[in-house]
């Protein structure tokens, strides 16, 4: 799934030029990705879009109600409890770096929110920190925003590579 989530974010980074599932769909399969993971991604591409259009708060003038109360703005100083499911799904390497970029200020609270979301419904536990950055990025894809070069160096960096001083 997460090839293709990734091949989505390349080829359709300006979030305008996305086709329709069905035409996207078809991209996809003419591309060589299988039924399957092709049908997991346009599901979870679903779900990111129900979310991120829930969290976004104003429409013009008219504030929109949120369909979920998990999507409320939370107050800014509250602090985020994870229960236990999300800790075993997400696991402590995850987590860590949600709490980084949230201690960084890069991760509004009702973009924590939708990360998260997108996270649990994302296959494997825990979900790897390779996955956790696609999903941050697929997140900022659909709100409309580009991260800021660091926070987008940090989520495309190769940790293999680096060489220690």
């Amino acid at each position: 799934m997460f090839e293709v989530l990734v091949f989505v974010y390349e080829n359709y980074y300006a979030g305008d030029s996305c086709p329709e599932p069905a035409h996207l769909e078809r991209k996809l399969n003419a591309v060589g990705f299988e039924s399957d993971e092709i049908d997991d991604a346009l599901s979870w591409l679903s779900g990111l879009n129900t979310a991120a259009r829930g969290s976004t708060g104003f429409v013009g003038t008219s504030q929109l109600v949120s369909p979920e109360p998990w999507l409320r703005e939370p107050c800014p100083t509250s602090a985020r409890v994870y229960p236990a499911a999300e800790q075993n799904h997400l696991g402590a390497t995850c987590l860590g770096f949600i709490s980084f970029l949230e201690s960084a200020g890069v991760l509004p609270a009702a973009m924590r929110e939708v990360v998260i979301d997108r996270a649990m419904a994302a296959p494997g536990a825990p979900v790897s920190l390779d996955d956790l950055k696609i999903i941050i990025l697929m997140v900022y894809w659909s709100f409309g925003q580009e991260p800021d070069p660091l926070v987008l160096d940090e989520l495309c960096d190769d940790s293999t590579d680096r060489i220690a001083h």
